[in-house]
């Protein structure tokens, strides 16, 4: 745990830097950095760090061997080669302390209509202490606070006395890709944070989730005599249904999981995009549906797919049209698998540790019923991976918002974090 007078330097440099900290933060929100779009910002994020004098390494997902790896997902209407990550490094000279993964991502999910909004999603608005924006939560406030953390560590006139890279990535909030590439790529640390907007709390576990499409086909006839055509797109409502109590079934043994048992239907299902149809006098010939299901942690990917996979071959089995015409699941986006953090690694015991220091009350913890990176960090790289952030509001819907004072006190906590897990040496 940093001593007094330490937390007291680092919490007088998040102070003077926080104007800027807030500006920094609003020109990231005013990226529309959506999935094939984020090039802009991490062009941009690249410079900022070249300006901090890390050490700048700009590759795309074309750069890494994603589709020879198991834990590669399928991408979603994207191209690899547009898809830009970027890690900055601060290289210790003489290493004496713990090295550190600092990783944020830069994606945000669509806003929807603007004219929903309160304020418009990208113009970062601040309003009675709290900053709106698509992405201002999610997680663009925790990328600026791990930026910060180690700026006040400068301007304390300290550095991290071992290896810290900091990484912004693509991809999280659709196949993890991302994340995965930076491994793949080389980089490895004795600890990983990820600042997604948890409220100060742990993410002790997350569930898995997968994305796949439903493709189903019908018989166009004129509306007149539509009893004699078939219509895919009430026939995609079909398979839906089922989906639907399918569930309901996998939340009823949920019921039983150590984790979430205490967590009132974990496992969420969710048809999320529909298409279909080219006439509106015409019965239509096709539809898709894509969607999203949830599983637990002790549940494997390969289960998980095979529960859906049987549910859409019973309902249609059950279905006169379906029967004699299956419907098509493609498998794409997210195969994540969900991830426990075990207790009792000293990553955890540091940033509990910093917790109390700076908010002085015990860090509390939590179990998500959403997917984030740590999987990655944990479950396949044997790292301390700790899902830790800022507060805020709103994500994935209109007027998502994120709390600056609680942006400050995040800050000076990862910074704390740092100095107290890998070590701090005076700058020359």
């Amino acid at each position: 745990m940093p001593d007094a007078a330490l937390l007291a330097r680092l919490s007088t440099a998040v102070d003077a830097n926080f104007e800027k900290h807030v500006a920094f933060l609003q020109d990231l929100v005013r990226f529309p950095s959506l999935r094939g779009q984020e090039a802009p910002l991490q062009d941009w994020m690249a410079r900022e760090f070249a300006g901090r004098g890390y050490a700048v390494d700009r590759y795309t997902l074309a750069d890494v061997p994603l589709p020879a790896h198991e834990k590669g997902a399928p991408m979603v209407d994207v191209d690899p080669a547009g898809s830009v990550q970027v890690v900055a490094t601060h290289r210790a000279p003489n290493p004496t302390g713990r090295s550190l993964i600092l990783q944020g991502h830069i994606d945000v999910v669509p806003e929807g209509p603007a004219d929903m909004w309160t304020y418009p999603p990208y113009a970062a608005t601040i309003r009675d202490g709290w900053l709106y924006g698509r992405g201002a939560n999610d997680m663009k406030a925790g990328v600026s606070s791990m930026v910060f953390a180690m700026d006040a560590l400068r301007s304390a006139g300290l550095a991290p006395a071992a290896d810290v890279y900091l990484q912004t990535v693509t991809e999280e909030e659709s196949t993890g890709n991302g994340a995965l590439s930076t491994l793949l790529r080389g980089y490895r640390a004795e600890a990983c944070l990820i600042p997604e907007p948890t409220g100060h709390t742990l993410t002790r576990a997350h569930t898995g989730t997968i994305w796949f499409r439903l493709r189903v086909r019908g018989v166009p006839v004129h509306v007149a005599v539509a009893q004699s055509g078939s219509n895919a797109i009430m026939s995609a409502y079909v398979l839906i249904n089922a989906l639907i109590e399918h569930t309901k079934a996998v939340n009823r043994d949920a019921a039983s999981d150590p984790l979430y048992a205490a967590i009132k239907d974990p496992i969420k299902f969710n048809p999320g995009i529909i298409r279909g149809g080219d006439w509106a006098s015409s019965t239509p010939s096709w539809c898709e549906v894509d969607c999203r299901i949830g599983l637990l942690p002790s549940t494997s990917v390969a289960d998980a797919m095979a529960g859906v996979e049987r549910t859409v071959k019973a309902a249609a089995g059950a279905d006169n049209f379906l029967a004699n015409n299956p419907p098509e699941i493609v498998w794409h986006g997210f195969q994540a698998d969900g991830f426990v953090l075990e207790e009792g690694t000293e990553a955890e015991a540091v940033l509990r540790a910093a917790h109390q220091t700076v908010h002085g009350a015990p860090m509390g913890e939590r179990r998500s019923t959403a997917v984030n990176d740590t999987r990655y960090y944990g479950r396949y790289f044997a790292t301390p991976a700790l899902c830790y952030g800022p507060k805020g509001e709103g994500n994935h819907g209109f007027d998502e918002r994120t709390s600056i004072e609680d942006l400050r006190r995040c800050t000076l906590t990862i910074a704390s974090f740092i100095a107290d897990w890998c070590g701090v040496v005076e700058r020359g």
